[in-house]
């Protein structure tokens, strides 16, 4: 009885030193795994060509990616998308143009909504045409300008009803409760419709249509499926004879051919112009562009598969890509670099956006499409809108 009962502890220890021996294996080996996977994430990103992949009975989120298949910023390029070269040059700054997106509620306080009195310092200013009284969050705060800032704030406000977006720009709110300021845009547009027109002040073109979604940037995101939204240096790029805008864009900058403003449109290429589609041609890749980031190589896809309209003008030496409120800090989190950067600390993203930039060409025979052929296109159009309320 005894001689079992050693024979069965010794077993027994046998089996705790092999457990732990296996355990400690596995947590090295998943240790190795993680290095493996984070330095994958950050370094490593390869996009199987870009592909989006929808199941058959997929449907989109409208807050996600809104407006219709057929949408202006929900359409693939064209296969037979003719490209022509431009001068865009290197920008001294990089930098993100902030949209709103703010989905309202049937209890939210109705408040009044003036017109900007002021561009500059002192947006909340009250003087400005009464345009309005519309639900807006209670704690909802855009800050005033500042003498070096003065963001153009597009922005959308989706209304109780699920469909209406009241668009407005440069979004302002210095007070909690109080009301709105901003310019209004000449109508309104339903989420699920195509949504062409908004609050980007220099073409006329949506506020949120294009716009960077949140999770859309980070390491493991699927490859971005919509178009992007651009913005360059009007006083050196977009052209200087009227008008300064094709479709889809409705408009060019009021000062963009005053002779007494120092942000006149300078620009001797006739293609750039507000609403101008600019992509990457089918012959550029991540290899000859030397892309050194993951979401510089995540715009990539994008402007080649979709391109970018360029919707303002950053109104100097600067490029800029419209993302939604909340998109830099994830991306500084993510990747422990800024978006914004300069040519006096410049970081791999920066190199990044100005190679793509300078790669970019115009697509010359853009306009309206009547009859959707999947076929015509250089990936899948986007699954149909899922009717949700907000």
């Amino acid at each position: 009885m005894i001689n079992l009962n050693k024979k069965l502890i010794y077993c027994f220890l046998i089996l705790l030193v092999f457990l732990g021996i296996f355990t400690i294996h596995n947590f090295m080996n998943l240790g190795i795994n993680l290095e493996s996977n984070q330095n994958k994430s950050l370094t490593n990103y390869q996009p199987i060509n870009g592909n989006i992949r929808y199941g058959l009975n997929s449907t989109r989120n409208k807050h996600k990616q809104p407006f219709s298949r057929d949408s202006i910023w929900n359409l693939p390029l064209r296969l037979d998308a003719e490209y022509e070269p431009t001068n865009l040059g290197e920008a001294y700054d990089i930098s993100p143009e902030i949209n709103y997106y703010i989905v309202t509620q049937k209890n939210d306080p109705i408040v009044n909504w003036y017109r900007l009195k002021n561009w500059g310092v002192g947006r909340c200013e009250r003087g400005g045409k009464l345009l309005g009284k519309i639900p807006v969050p209670q704690d909802l705060i855009i800050p005033d300008a500042t003498e070096t800032k003065t963001p153009n704030n597009a922005a959308a406000f989706l209304q109780p009803d699920g469909h209406t977006l009241i668009q407005m720009n440069p979004l302002t709110r210095c007070e909690a409760g109080g009301p709105v300021f901003g310019y209004e845009t000449p109508q309104t547009e339903d989420i699920y419709g195509q949504g062409i027109t908004g609050g980007q002040g220099g073409s006329g073109l949506s506020s949120i249509g294009g716009t960077i979604r949140l999770g859309e940037l980070l390491p493991d995101a699927p490859p971005i499926p919509h178009v992007l939204k651009l913005l360059v240096y009007g006083h050196q790029y977009l052209y200087n004879q009227s008008p300064g805008y094709r479709w889809p864009a409705i408009r060019a900058d009021a000062y963009a051919f005053k002779d007494s403003s120092d942000l006149r449109y300078g620009g001797t290429d006739p293609n750039l112009v507000m609403g101008a589609l600019l992509a990457l041609p089918p012959n550029v890749t991540v290899e000859s562009l030397k892309l050194e980031t993951i979401p510089g190589k995540k715009l990539f896809y994008a402007l080649q598969n979709f391109g970018g309209y360029i919707v303002d003008d950053t109104a100097w030496d600067s490029y800029a890509i419209a993302v939604e409120k909340g998109v830099p800090e994830e991306f500084k989190q993510a990747y422990g670099f800024s978006f914004s950067s300069n040519r006096q600390k410049p970081s791999p993203f920066f190199n990044d956006i100005n190679k793509l930039f300078q790669a970019l060409e115009v697509v010359t025979n853009n306009s309206p499409i009547n009859n959707l052929n999947p076929d015509d296109f250089r990936k899948p159009l986007a699954p149909s809108l899922k009717k949700i309320p907000n």
